[in-house]
């Protein structure tokens, strides 16, 4: 199989039911955001410093893999799996990092070691993700389910990002406001 078919050559693409849209169309943007994201996370994985979080975040690439096909087939063929639908075990992880960590007093900036640097990152392209899935569910589709899966992706990663700092023997940088 190529991977050039030249068929997105006028700016469009196929969608997962076969159809064809633009490029730019809502649809194409959400799914586009979770790959960004799943690559994000990738390279997360790939950072020496995230190996204590490694399994979790290739179950969650595994899970992004799905949202997207999801909200690439407006004919609702994929479904989803309950890991997505139910993200609970999300805030399991999230309460276990946050019992070694101290209590959160300030905003802290997106900054430490270079896994949670990445971290942050990867959790700006998460909210970006979810925004794009509201976006796209206020323009009619059915795509509701997979946004308390992506709020709840957000907001393990700024507590992965501060565990990983406390990991590393990094201390978060607070943000003091206006000086």
């Amino acid at each position: 199989m190529k991977v050039y078919t030249r068929t997105g050559d006028d700016g469009s693409t196929g969608l997962g039911d076969g159809s064809r849209v633009s490029k730019g169309s809502r649809r194409v943007g959400a799914y586009g955001a979770v790959d960004e994201l799943n690559a994000v996370v990738g390279v997360l994985r790939a950072e020496s410093g995230a190996a204590p979080a490694a399994a979790a975040l290739e179950r969650i690439q595994a899970l992004l893999f799905e949202v997207g096909a999801y909200l690439s087939d407006p004919r609702r063929r994929f479904e989803l799996s309950a890991d997505v639908v139910r993200p609970e075990w999300l805030e399991r992880w999230i309460d276990e990092m946050e019992g070694e960590l101290p209590p959160l007093r300030n905003f802290v900036l997106p900054s430490g070691s270079r896994a949670a640097a990445l971290a942050h990152l990867a959790r700006t392209v998460c909210r970006r993700a979810e925004r794009e899935a509201v976006g796209l569910r206020d323009a009619g589709e059915e795509v509701g389910v997979v946004i308390p899966f992506l709020n709840r992706f957000s907001d393990a990663l700024f507590v992965l990002a501060r565990w990983l700092n406390l990991r590393a023997g990094v201390a978060d940088a607070p943000w003091h406001g206006r000086a």
